[in-house]
């Protein structure tokens, strides 16, 4: 996965009603650690990384790069949405498109915080490269993202086998501005 080309970074913070997707800060490190150590987020993804190697790895200021928001709450990271560029993909269908990747934590799930800040990643998405499909990849045994990927706009292009898992892929045709 690569950035997302000629896109200006970090973006001016993005405002939903509840929520504010941001770049990372020192303050988010714990929260990162928390996430990525978390086996119920992790369930679909190939488990969680070891606590110990987080807290050794993790830079003070995690997952800074273009694409990469943080999902804000009153204060406090509840998750990450991502974009990147999808080019080591391993389906031809989503090769150099970009790839939405969502992880929140698990008192967050249930509120639609999912929905609200990858919607509004997308809009952001849209607004800086129109004219641009967006996929993203889950298992089919993952209920929550399939619906997620529905209410999203993506539709199927296929289901492939990998990770020892059903996998689904999604495509959300481009946007295309309006005059």
């Amino acid at each position: 996965m690569t950035d997302l080309g000629p896109v200006a970074w970090p973006p001016e913070p993005v405002r939903t009603e509840r929520l504010v997707l941001r770049e990372s800060e020192a303050r988010d490190r714990a929260a990162f650690i928390d996430l990525l150590a978390s086996p119920e987020v992790h369930t679909y993804l190939g488990g969680p990384r070891a606590r110990d190697e987080l807290e050794r790895e993790m830079p003070e200021v995690p997952e800074r790069w273009p694409g990469s928001f943080v999902v804000d709450l009153d204060g406090a990271m509840i998750g990450q949405v991502l974009l990147r560029r999808a080019t080591g993909h391993r389906r031809p269908a989503a090769v150099g498109k970009a790839d939405l990747g969502y992880l929140f934590l698990p008192q967050a799930w249930g509120s639609g915080y999912a929905a609200e800040a990858c919607t509004a990643a997308l809009d952001w998405f849209d607004g800086v490269l129109p004219g641009e499909s967006v996929v993203l990849t889950t298992q089919t045994a993952n209920a929550a993202s399939m619906r997620l990927a529905a209410k999203l706009g993506f539709t199927e292009v296929e289901r492939f086998h990998a990770w020892d898992a059903e996998q689904w892929l999604g495509l959300r045709s481009p946007v295309t501005p309006s005059a």
